[in-house]
């Protein structure tokens, strides 16, 4: 089956397909767009971006592309606001979050751009109160041999492990109710790593329209990053799986009420 399909009788040869290719696959021929090469990334563009959808890629199906008609777009200030409301959320009401407003999250963190359209992250979810302590007292305990054998990260982590071990206060995922855990194949990790960034940050930016806060579990990330065995036990993924980032997902107990400054922007220019 040919790559792409043209409706001869809508297209008009305006080659915005051609333009638009990132991988140069598709040229224009004497009878319109034609794809010789076969190293298609199925991004979609060709058949997004044709105005008459005279235009099929069997790799990015027409019929699963939704039509944009008059899309709303969030003026400057607006979505400035919007972004700069995002805060990492690290105190959570007890309220198990539904299942559905995950999967909605992770509906959307899924179409998030990535390296070549190659995507390759998964999602393994853990929602389980008894597994997510597990999981805390097993990261605690990997961080205190860190400690013990004084790497780089002892002094960061001394202070937290003594607040665990004297208080049982859940330093590491927040006592969130649910774990977003990025998995991606091991012969995919690095491209699968970077991917991860962007899924998951979409994930964050989506979540409060669903009332949902969130906060990367970077020590968690760093424990399984490790190749710590009783985390990558308890977690019980399959042997060609690789953790690549973790997601405290729940309904945020607290609502901020100001916009926090950052450092000042730098930027330098070259001419």
């Amino acid at each position: 089956m040919d790559l792409i399909q043209v409706d001869q009788e809508k297209c008009t040869r305006c080659s915005l397909c051609v333009q638009v290719c990132p991988s140069r696959v598709i040229s224009m021929g004497s009878q319109g767009p034609e794809a010789g090469n076969p190293s298609c990334i199925a991004c979609g563009h060709c058949v997004a971006v044709c105005p008459h959808a005279a235009l099929d890629n069997r790799k990015a199906p027409l019929a699963k592309q939704l039509p944009m008609d008059n899309e709303p777009v969030l003026d400057a200030e607006t979505a400035a606001r919007f972004m700069r409301t995002r805060r990492s959320i690290r105190c959570y009401k007890k309220t198990a979050v539904p299942r559905e407003k995950v999967l909605q999250m992770l509906e959307i963190a899924r179409l998030a751009p990535t390296g070549g359209n190659s995507q390759g992250v998964a999602y393994h979810v853990i929602d389980n109160a008894t597994v997510l302590r597990k999981i805390s007292a097993v990261t605690v305990d990997w961080m205190e041999g860190q400690v013990e054998q004084g790497t780089a990260w002892a002094k960061y982590f001394d202070g937290l492990v003594d607040v665990y071990r004297k208080t049982a206060e859940d330093v590491i995922l927040r006592e969130a109710p649910c774990l977003v855990i990025a998995v991606t194949n091991k012969r995919f990790l690095d491209r699968g790593r970077d991917n991860t960034h962007f899924s998951l940050a979409y994930a964050e930016l989506y979540a409060p329209t669903l009332g949902l806060g969130t906060c990367w579990a970077g020590f968690f990330g760093a424990c399984a990053a490790s190749g710590y065995q009783p985390l990558l036990e308890l977690l019980n993924l399959p042997p060609q799986l690789a953790v690549t980032g973790g997601l405290m997902v729940g309904f945020p107990k607290y609502f901020y009420k100001r916009l926090v400054e950052r450092n000042p922007l730098q930027v330098t220019w070259h001419s």
